[in-house]
């Protein structure tokens, strides 16, 4: 049975911003849905509201990092790249300041469609010099991701769950460190964020399919260390497939095949994402089975690599979670 933490953000972030004092704490009129309105209430010295203006919010970020803050900024992961985008390279990235950019609702974790859906923002941040990328996979990855973006010297993305978030690992975030969850011989999977749990479920029906799986998880997309990827894939007799809570080109399907193509790798890769598509609004389940990023398209990709067949049905997967959208650990639905 997989434990669910209800908002591990909040706790998380609260902990680590009053046993840091120079972490500020910046919403742009989401504070309740990215989980700091408590802490807004307990310590509004530490707490900036900048309201739904966000290339404002960015541009002040980077003064306070100039000036010797820390400033972490929380909203939704489209309102960080999309709209801001350049005073995101001008006052952040050029500079390098060491400013937190706190993404909630990566790619189809909402219902709130296109407007809402973060689903290209690994291709951005992958393309601007000086950013480190990071993505949270489950609640433990949640409580460390604060720790872990403040390591960084300079600005740092991160896509963070919210709500109700499963607890998959016992151990915080490595920056620069994937996670080994199985160590097959036939084909290689490469997951990260939520597409890492989908994984999970397909394996069991996998293996007594008799697929022999290795499975990768990803947190840290940029900068990334090759070695140990070209490693795994040696490792493999079958080739690998990526499978991504984002579109397949510029995350962590393209990341793999930039390091395959550069040196040399002859192996066959299929990416599982997006396909050149936005999402429309729905739940969680309903979104990643209808754009084919669940374990039934894992499944499905397994079977293309090996030219086999094998019969899995969805009663042969683990369980899908399904969340409320509507609950106590959500502001609102979107």
């Amino acid at each position: 049975m997989v434990e669910m933490v209800t908002r591990p953000y909040a706790g998380a972030f609260e902990a680590y911003a009053l046993a840091h004092p120079e972490v500020l704490c910046l919403s742009a009129d989401l504070t309740s849905s990215c989980e700091i309105d408590g802490f807004r209430d307990r310590h509004p010295e530490q707490f900036v509201s900048l309201g739904m203006a966000e290339q404002n919010m960015m541009s002040f970020a980077g003064g306070l990092g100039l000036a010797g803050f820390r400033p972490f900024l929380h909203t939704f992961g489209v309102f960080l790249y999309r709209r801001p985008y350049d005073q995101l390279i001008a006052s952040v990235a050029y500079p390098r300041r060491k400013v937190r950019l706190m993404g909630f609702l990566p790619g189809v974790t909402t219902p709130g469609g296109m407007t809402h859906q973060a689903i290209e923002d690994i291709s951005v941040m992958r393309s601007i010099p000086n950013m480190t990328i990071l993505e949270t996979g489950d609640a433990t990855e949640v409580e460390s991701i604060c720790a872990a973006a403040d390591s960084i010297d300079g600005p740092v993305y991160c896509r963070v769950l919210r709500g109700s978030v499963p607890r998959l690992f016992d151990s915080p975030i490595e920056v620069g460190r994937m996670r080994e969850l199985s160590a097959g011989s036939d084909v290689l999977v490469v997951t990260a964020g939520v597409a890492t749990e989908e994984a999970l479920r397909a394996r069991g029906a996998l293996k007594a399919a008799g697929v022999s799986i290795r499975h990768l998880h990803i947190n840290t997309v940029k900068p990334f260390d090759e070695r140990p990827l070209l490693d795994h894939i040696a490792s493999v007799k079958h080739g690998v497939i990526t499978l991504e809570n984002h579109v397949t080109e510029g995350g962590i399907g393209s990341l793999v095949a930039e390091i395959m193509a550069d040196h040399g790798v002859g192996k066959r890769l299929i990416r599982l994402g997006l396909k050149d598509t936005y999402a429309h609004g729905g739940s969680r389940p309903y979104l990643m089975r209808h754009y084919g990023l669940d374990a039934s398209a894992l499944v499905a990709g397994v079977e293309r690599l090996l030219g086999r067949i094998f019969g899995v049905t969805e009663a042969d997967l683990d369980a899908v979670r399904v969340d409320a959208v509507h609950s106590s650990a959500k502001a609102e639905a979107l």
